[in-house]
């Protein structure tokens, strides 16, 4: 046993004050306790001893421990924040420092409790010669299988989200900051989404917080399958949640998985015996392009998530230079909004619905328009879902439903009237007795008055919903389902809402004359559904002739779409009605072009080592329309700079005086704001060193490699200047 204790203590005279044998039975003796056991290694760091009591508490024969490496037979947990230099144990060994208290697993497959790990303490001093060679390790150990196991739970449970089991706000924001940490020495990209839960406060209100809670589990759920291993979830608190997604900067990616993120978490969420339905919102802000600090990038997700939710919500927005703070852009709008209404500076335009047989305008459309001093006209797309958070939305409702009563007394009695009803309007208490005054004080006959609802007021009482229904049919009033067939469209709804019509959304119809789509067979059901019930059908968003002959062909009877007409102020609809029947002959493109967008845009376009100002006139996913260069031949390569680190690589297929047509190599994507974008964005620094000049490097976070060099040769065409109004 002198391997094990060292030098012996003597007497004065050099005997022995200790026997062996004593030394053996205390040291046994110790090691029946169970308070800790002997190990000790060789010079090589190789087990050469270790108490039996510790091989019966791996539950591993002797035989098996002895003679192996110790690193080979125990491993340290790196999550364990005592490990504070996070080394291995074997790093530990080399260093020949002395181990205190270092928490290690064993390595080897073990029996014991089911297999769970054992999680042994080790304590221990180098033995090291007056000659300063190393022979070994002497030491103890002792079992803290317990002690670590219940601080690996309390470590969990600081780190998750005890509801859903995602992690929460602590453990999102020290991996964010160690990722994108390792991430800005190595130029990696790193995307987060920001996501919040829309109409998940109704639920609450409405359906209780232990459905809210069982509602946040089911779409932690679905976040877990949608993401897969693609990245890390969290839920930041609330009904507010998060996604960390490394090395994944493609806005086409990204752009698919936040819609398939907004579609999974809208589907319907069964609570009990009822269905709850909600939406969601995503804002995308991706390093380095949009911050390389994580509390930047957080910002930059979060401003796009607002902006998403400011477009409508149940949309995506990636973050852009231009976003303002939208929280106090939105309370900004809305103290206008709410000045707008008290001095009666909203109007209400009317959007015809033509009958396709003879032409005829059989109904109207009434929709919301704002024009504003400062900021012209505010898209209701913007100005209702401020409205739709705040109780000004019982308010706008109201006086829109007044007022398009009001203006369809000076109509035809053959035009109905169609009025849009938030689900907030619909559930708040007086909303029948609104409609009530309403075709009292103008006098309308009720079936003239059409009330259209989404899907979404079937949330929350069903009860309640009923009898709102019955009491409005009680009124006279017709009711219809609008946007039918982009949500969740449960056949449940037409047996138990008294629905009138359905209403096609346009989206079936933008897509209804592509190949490869089913929109036209969608809109064929929704059309044959409503026939079967009874319902009238209005097909919207038809803005094209071969358009119109599909969906004539699926047996469509009334349009609502620009073909015919867009929305008109009153004062030109009591014109047209003037002149007598009322009737519109359809007028348009004889083919939809869904992905073109017509603009007056300054750009770079950028040829060789010159760069030339220019203006886009028409933009689609594969090319654009532009103006401003003189002279370019057929075949030409351009790049165009669209700002931001957006560079398009493409050729140029037309060219005549000062316009081009250019064909993009890589196909742009949507931005999710009903725009365009690059799938990539390109470092202008790196660009530059590669001689490509660019006129103002955007706001970025990039590595110089250095400085853009001179122009070295002539430019090869004229650039002239192109008027026009943005």
């Amino acid at each position: 046993m002198k391997g094990l204790s060292g030098t012996q203590p003597t007497t004065a005279d050099g005997h022995d004050l200790v026997s062996d044998g004593l030394r053996h039975d205390v040291l046994d003796d110790f090691e029946q306790t169970g308070i800790a056991w002997v190990w000790a290694s060789d010079a090589d760091n190789v087990l050469s001893y270790l108490s039996s009591g510790a091989a019966k508490a791996i539950d591993l024969p002797l035989s098996t421990l002895l003679g192996q490496p110790i690193s080979t037979l125990f491993e340290t947990d790196p999550d364990d924040p005592d490990n504070r230099a996070g080394r291995p144990l074997g790093f530990q060994l080399n260093s020949r420092s002395k181990l205190t208290d270092v928490v290690v697993r064993c390595a080897l497959p073990v029996a014991k409790a089911g297999g769970k790990p054992v999680w042994l303490s080790l304590s221990a001093r180098p033995k090291i010669d007056s000659a300063g060679k190393f022979h070994g390790y002497r030491g103890l150990a002792k079992d803290v299988s317990v002690e670590y196991q219940r601080k690996i739970e309390d470590s969990r449970l600081a780190e998750f989200d005890s509801l859903t089991g995602l992690y929460n706000r602590h453990r999102m924001n020290r991996r964010l900051d160690s990722i994108l940490a390792a991430y800005k020495s190595a130029k990696r990209s790193c995307a987060i989404m920001m996501l919040d839960l829309d109409r998940f406060k109704q639920v609450n209100d409405t359906m209780g917080h232990p459905a809210g809670d069982s509602l946040l589990q089911q779409v932690a759920e679905r976040l877990r399958n949608v993401i897969g291993e693609r990245g890390e979830i969290g839920r930041l608190g609330g009904d507010e949640f998060q996604v960390i997604l490394p090395d994944l900067d493609d806005r086409g990616k990204l752009g698919e998985l936040a819609d398939k993120v907004i579609q999974i978490v809208s589907q319907p969420y069964p609570i009990d015996d009822k269905r709850a339905i909600i939406g969601t919102s995503v804002g995308v802000a991706i390093a380095p392009y949009d911050g390389i600090e994580s509390d930047d990038l957080v910002r930059a997700s979060d401003l796009a998530l607002y902006s998403a939710k400011n477009g409508g919500r149940g949309q995506f927005r990636f973050y852009s230079a231009d976003l303002k703070d939208e929280e106090q852009e939105r309370q900004l709008l809305l103290d206008d909004l709410r000045e707008a209404l008290a001095a009666d500076e909203l109007q209400l335009h009317y959007q015809p619905v033509v009958r396709i047989k003879d032409n005829h305008v059989v109904g109207m459309e009434a929709l919301m328009r704002w024009e504003h001093e400062e900021r012209g006209w505010v898209s209701p797309g913007m100005f209702i879902p401020v409205a739709e958070e705040s109780s000004l939305i019982g308010a706008l409702g109201e006086w829109a439903i007044n007022q398009a009563c009001k203006d369809a007394m000076e109509w035809p009695s053959s035009i109905r009237v169609a009025v849009n009803v938030s689900p907030r309007q619909f559930t708040a208490n007086g909303f029948v007795d609104q409609v009530a005054a309403a075709i009292e004080n103008s006098g309308i006959d009720p079936d003239r008055l059409e009330l259209e609802l989404t899907e979404s007021v079937f949330l929350g009482d069903s009860e309640q919903t009923e009898k709102t229904f019955d009491a409005l049919k009680k009124l006279g009033v017709r009711l219809a389902l609008d946007d039918f067939g982009t949500g969740y469209s449960s056949l449940s709804y037409l047996r138990s809402a008294p629905f009138d019509k359905l209403k096609v959304d346009k989206s079936f119809v933008d897509s209804c004359t592509l190949k490869d789509q089913n929109s036209a067979k969608i809109i064929a059901a929704i059309i044959g559904l409503s026939k079967a019930l009874g319902m009238e059908t209005t097909v919207e968003g038809v803005e094209a002739f071969d358009q119109l002959e599909v969906v004539k062909s699926k047996g469509a009877s009334l349009i609502q779409g620009w073909l015919y007409s867009k929305a008109l102020p009153q004062a030109i609809v009591l014109q047209n009605i003037s002149a007598g029947e009322y009737l519109i002959e359809p007028s348009g493109p004889d083919k939809h072009r869904p992905d073109r967008r017509s603009m007056f845009r300054r750009i770079g376009l950028i040829h060789e080592d010159h760069r030339y100002e220019a203006v886009i006139r028409d933009l689609s996913t594969t090319g654009a329309f532009i103006e401003g260069l003189v002279g370019v031949p057929l075949g030409t390569p351009l790049v165009l700079d669209l700002g931001g680190g957006q560079l398009v690589v493409c050729t140029v297929m037309r060219s005549e005086d000062a316009q081009i047509g250019v064909e993009f190599e890589t196909p742009l994507v949507s931005d999710g704001a009903g725009g365009l974008c690059t799938r990539h964005r390109v470092s202008p620094y790196a660009l530059a060193a590669a001689g490509m000049p660019l006129g103002a490097l955007p706001k970025g976070n990039y590595p110089m490699e250095q400085l853009q060099p001179p122009p070295t040769s002539k430019p090869q065409f004229l650039q002239v200047q192109v008027g026009g109004g943005a």
